[in-house]
């Protein structure tokens, strides 16, 4: 908690509320599977079975009422009684965007204010910033695209003439 939200103190309803993504009060299987990063790129060597484990585990924990959400009094309910969330040991959850994930998990452990671009040399920050590259590249094919009165890729070819 500490290090992903830069709090040193924990509470358990300033975290239930950090992680309802959707402030509806509760917490559905898929922010439970958000706040453990399960859905991140991260976790794609994760199975499916252990992903489903997390959700079912967390759920037999804290949905008292057996909804299939965990309200924020049950989880304040739940806290109070002794009740934590696992540590399934799928390391510290990656439930923000990409940017976000590594300005906390890698430029603020090993990078500053004062470092160049030049720097910037671990492969954490070549994949990093390969990415923007890809995702500039994409959306500049997209934009060439978007200005074509026709895209003949789109043409199914059973209607070409060639």
């Amino acid at each position: 908690m500490a290090e992903e939200h830069h709090i040193s103190n924990f509470d358990p309803g300033a975290f239930f509320q950090l992680h309802d993504f959707d402030y509806s009060l509760t917490w559905t299987p898929d922010e439970i599977r958000r706040t453990y990063g399960l859905d991140d790129e991260s976790a794609k060597g994760v199975s499916d079975e252990k992903k489903a484990e997390v959700v079912k585990v967390t759920m037999e924990r804290f949905d008292l009422d057996g909804d299939g959400v965990i309200s924020r009094q049950e989880w304040l309910d739940g806290w109070r009684s002794g009740s934590r969330l696992e540590d399934f040991g799928l390391g510290p959850g990656h439930h923000g965007d990409d940017e976000y994930e590594y300005e906390i998990h890698h430029f603020e452990k090993f990078h500053d204010e004062n470092t160049r671009e030049e720097d910037l040399t671990h492969p954490e920050d070549i994949a990093h910033f390969r990415k923007h590259d890809e995702d500039e590249a994409a959306a500049a094919r997209q934009e060439e695209l978007d200005h074509m009165p026709i895209v003949e890729q789109n043409i199914p070819q059973k209607f070409r003439r060639y």
